[in-house]
């Protein structure tokens, strides 16, 4: 199911999925962050999380992603929190070329990274806050990993997926992944037709109504209001 739930997300991009998420109550469309090291990149992953803090005296030591990178899988996505702070970087070029080694599908940072031409260089998509040369090293370090995370006000775990494209970013929490593709999916089928029926006689005005756009009703528990 994995597999094949990859190739379907594949499809589509982060606004049929923000569309889904929305028209199912769920949060997972993030802004303020974007693709940096190759604007035109598209990012599809399963998530592994990182938590950032302030280093302090008798406090974690460990580098930033250092040991999440060490046992990374193939096509997953490193995932920084780091409350959007853009002061500092917690990603930079050694980490990119030990994550690209490990086939890391790419990064999403809620916050600053550095060597944007290094991670371009090696192919790997960064999407995150900003750019900035500032170093992590005595100023902050890694408070967990693998463990939930907040990315611009939604709860992120390891294991839930994310899309990432030039218009954003969606994570779907792995629990909720079957559902929202298949909403997200039949929400891409019917903009098909729209923009089909663009180009013939019908109006935009017509076309752009509430009515015309699915909704979740059909995947609501029997007895929902």
């Amino acid at each position: 199911m994995t597999g094949d739930l990859r190739t379907r997300l594949s499809a589509l991009d982060s606004c049929a999925l923000s569309d889904a998420l929305d028209t199912l109550g769920l949060a997972g469309a993030v802004t303020g962050i974007s693709g940096i090291t190759l604007p035109d990149a598209t990012l599809l992953g399963r998530v592994r999380t990182v938590r950032a803090t302030n280093r302090r005296e008798g406090g974690p030591a460990a580098h930033i992603a250092a040991a999440l990178v060490d046992d990374l899988q193939p096509g997953e996505v490193v995932v920084i929190a780091n409350d959007g702070r853009t002061d500092v970087s917690c990603w930079g070029g050694l980490l990119g070329a030990a994550a690209t080694r490990h086939g890391a599908a790419g990064v999403v940072v809620d916050g600053a990274f550095r060597d944007v031409q290094e991670n371009a260089d090696l192919g790997l998509p960064v999407f995150a806050r900003a750019a900035v040369a500032v170093s992590a090293r005595g100023r902050i370090v890694q408070q967990s990993m693998d463990e939930p995370i907040v990315i611009a006000g939604v709860e992120v775990s390891s294991g839930d997926w994310v899309v990432a494209d030039r218009s954003g970013l969606a994570f779907v929490s792995a629990a909720d992944a079957e559902r929202v593709v298949e909403l997200a999916e039949r929400i891409a089928a019917r903009e098909v037709d729209m923009l089909a029926a663009v180009h013939g006689d019908r109006t935009v005005a017509e076309l752009m109504h509430d009515s015309r756009f699915p909704t979740a009703a059909a995947h609501l528990p029997e007895g929902t209001p």
